[in-house]
């Protein structure tokens, strides 16, 4: 059965924000894999990242390849978005961050999963898709 030993956020480069007033960026990933920890099926979903930088930004060749890194581990969907919420605000710092995961049905039942950091603005904190 997999694991998650292969996530690897040491994959992760960052550059600094180009500019010191507030901004927001939102990265979409449309195919991200995993694997169901209890049944080894493939898990399909969609990561919405949305952040204000602070002091840098996260170079997005890096962050593909950090989510190709859980394409064989063993993970719940909840696993998933809290550790890339923990491991990209730990490495980034930023003003706040949403990081929202959107699964793929499985047996009839669809699963959107929301982590934040900081104080995510009122009228991103609603916004649940992108």
């Amino acid at each position: 059965m997999p694991d998650q030993s292969p996530i690897d956020p040491s994959l992760l480069e960052f550059f600094d924000s180009p500019v010191d007033t507030p901004f927001v960026i939102e990265h979409v990933n449309e195919e991200f894999t995993s694997v169901c920890p209890k049944t080894g099926h493939p898990d399909f979903g969609r990561i919405i990242l949305r952040y204000q930088p602070a002091a840098v930004c996260v170079e997005l060749k890096s962050l593909k390849l950090y989510h190709q890194s859980f394409r064989n581990a063993g993970i719940f969907y909840e696993a998933v978005t809290n550790r890339m919420r923990d491991d990209l605000a730990t490495a980034m710092s930023p003003a706040w961050m949403q990081l929202i995961t959107d699964w793929k049905g499985r047996g009839g039942i669809r699963s959107k999963i929301v982590a934040t950091y900081g104080d995510v603005p009122a009228c991103w904190a609603t916004k649940l898709d992108a």
